[in-house]
């Protein structure tokens, strides 16, 4: 008899007990002799059994169990935010489902619809480039399921969420380069559907503005990819007045940009200076290495997942709440001279 195929029932017909007395056994109940709890607990190791969590969350109204919806596993940063849901979800007794939209907005919803009928106890999101309704976000608070959103946010849903300061980091990034005797700056920018992609372009151009530099939109590019930052480079590269520096979105828009400029005969940072976004393994790998800001992902896995479980194990009616946490950037030689 295989494990999964074993039920209590099946322990109880083997002993020639009650189910009740079984259940009752496992758990250890005074009103069960010392020697029927020894006889089931042995029969029930040999068998291996394993009580059935489907039935359990029934019975308890709590599945323990924690639903998340990124983008794509395959970055570094989300990798280290899942990392972080983890720890602290198992420390407090829940398992993790984890769902990647793929950056699709058909896929995210599919995952929605997918977690609420796996009865999970909440859900941790951060959605993807193509979403921009929000019906399906919506469900999951008609549900009654605690949400937390975690560096893709929504204004307009009121939920708990944690980010960092994009726009002061995405400045920081920007005041740097203009520090460093930049003076015609380029952006390659994320989807302006997304607020992390708006504030992110507002920093940038306010560290502009500060200094009275003058702002070209034809250095302002969406570009939020490898193969975008590659096209974006070279329309930069074609200009008649070539920019001195570069402030990407993320790393990968940054890696990209640094591999065209270097084929086409661009010293870094002599010629042009760059500067990503995220910190991931790849800033230390590149030559030079890249400058970057550190979004911090574990902590910000850590810190969401506990405002969803303070959520699930305080419930309350206090409004939404807002943790932003610092970024700071991390100086290497894509932009560096010393």
């Amino acid at each position: 008899m295989s494990s999964s195929q074993v039920t209590i029932k099946d322990i109880a017909r083997i002993l020639g007990v009650s189910a009740s007395t079984v259940s009752r056994a496992l758990k250890n109940h005074p009103d069960i002799s010392e020697a029927t709890k020894l006889a089931v607990n042995e029969l029930a190791e040999k068998l291996k059994y394993e009580p059935n969590a489907v039935a359990l969350s029934l019975k308890h109204s709590r599945s323990q169990t924690i639903g998340v919806i990124i983008p794509e596993i395959v970055h570094y940063f989300f990798s280290s935010v899942i990392s972080g849901i983890e720890d602290v979800a198992y420390d407090a007794g829940f398992t993790v489902i984890i769902c990647q939209s793929n950056e699709k907005y058909d896929r995210e919803v599919a995952n929605v619809k997918a977690l609420l009928s796996h009865r999970v106890d909440g859900i941790l999101v951060s959605i993807s480039k193509e979403t921009s309704r929000f019906d399906h976000l919506y469900a999951i608070q008609e549900r009654g399921v605690p949400m937390v959103f975690f560096d893709r946010i929504i204004s307009e849903i009121q939920t708990d969420h944690v980010i960092i300061d994009d726009r002061k980091a995405a400045y920081d990034a920007t005041k740097h380069l203009i520090d460093g005797g930049r003076k015609r700056i380029a952006h390659f920018a994320g989807p302006q559907n997304l607020l992390l992609g708006r504030e992110r372009k507002e920093g940038y151009l306010q560290a502009l503005k500060e200094v009275g530099l003058p702002v070209d939109p034809d250095l302002i590019i969406e570009a939020d990819s490898f193969e975008k930052a590659i096209i974006a480079t070279n329309r930069l590269l074609d200009m008649e007045s070539v920019p001195d520096g570069l402030f990407a979105v993320n790393d990968l828009t940054a890696i990209g940009a640094m591999q065209t400029l270097q084929r086409r005969g661009m010293k870094i940072p002599k010629d042009i200076a760059v500067v990503g976004f995220s910190d991931g393994r790849f800033s230390g790998i590149t030559e030079p290495n890249l400058t970057s800001v550190d979004q911090h992902g574990y902590e910000m896995g850590t810190v969401a997942t506990e405002m969803l479980l303070n959520r699930l194990l305080h419930p309350s009616d206090e409004p939404a709440q807002s943790r932003v946490l610092n970024a700071n950037l991390i100086v290497r030689g894509s932009s560096s001279l010393a």
